[in-house]
């Protein structure tokens, strides 16, 4: 297989896995939170050994396989030049990979250094009473950021291939609306789907 055939297999690899990992997240916070705000403690402790183990693995290694997967794109695609790796020639990355990379890798981080952990010991009875609601704000405080930062995320990887100008003012003003797109969906969570 040639390095566009390379390249082909990990960009379906990085959208797949991208789907898989931003689905999650995106269920955790638009559908999971307002659910969990509205259970009781026999409901969570009934519901929440079955879903969020399963749940969170999908999550977690959906993250891991796009971080992977976008690296080696992003060294076949800017570091590697046909007849192989070097150090001259390389071709520039635009301003929208390196917004969409920055988040990604944020978000990556946050998932398997805060978000992960914090759930794998509060799921297996390992966490500390006196910690307990501390460390579920501070993973609910990284899925959050990561929620606010997929927005960004999806306009960088997009805006890369597909002719939008790039610059200062078009990457904040993409920031601006990933942003607010991510605080509709978030503030419109409490209130949609209640009923069939």
């Amino acid at each position: 297989m040639g390095i566009n055939g390379w390249q082909f297999f990990f960009r379906w690899l990085h959208v797949f896995a991208g789907i898989i990992w931003i689905g999650h997240l995106y269920f955790f916070n638009f559908v999971n939170v307002p659910l969990q705000a509205s259970l009781d403690d026999a409901a969570k402790k009934a519901a929440n050994p079955k879903l969020l183990p399963r749940a969170l693995w999908w999550f977690r290694w959906g993250a891991m396989v796009t971080f992977l997967s976008g690296i080696a794109l992003y060294v076949l695609i800017y570091m590697y030049t046909g007849s192989g790796f070097a150090a001259q020639g390389l071709r520039q990355p635009s301003w929208w990979i390196m917004m969409g990379m920055t988040c990604g890798v944020i978000m990556w981080f946050n998932v398997w250094f805060i978000i992960w952990p914090i759930n794998k010991r509060i799921l297996r009875g390992q966490m500390p009473a006196e910690l307990l609601a501390g460390k579920r704000k501070t993973a609910g405080l990284a899925s959050r950021v990561n929620t606010y930062l997929s927005g960004p995320l999806l306009f960088g990887m997009l805006g890369a291939n597909h002719g939008v100008a790039q610059g200062p003012k078009n990457l904040v003003i993409a920031m601006a609306v990933g942003f607010a797109a991510i605080w509709v969906a978030i503030f419109h969570s409490y209130k949609v789907g209640q009923t069939a």
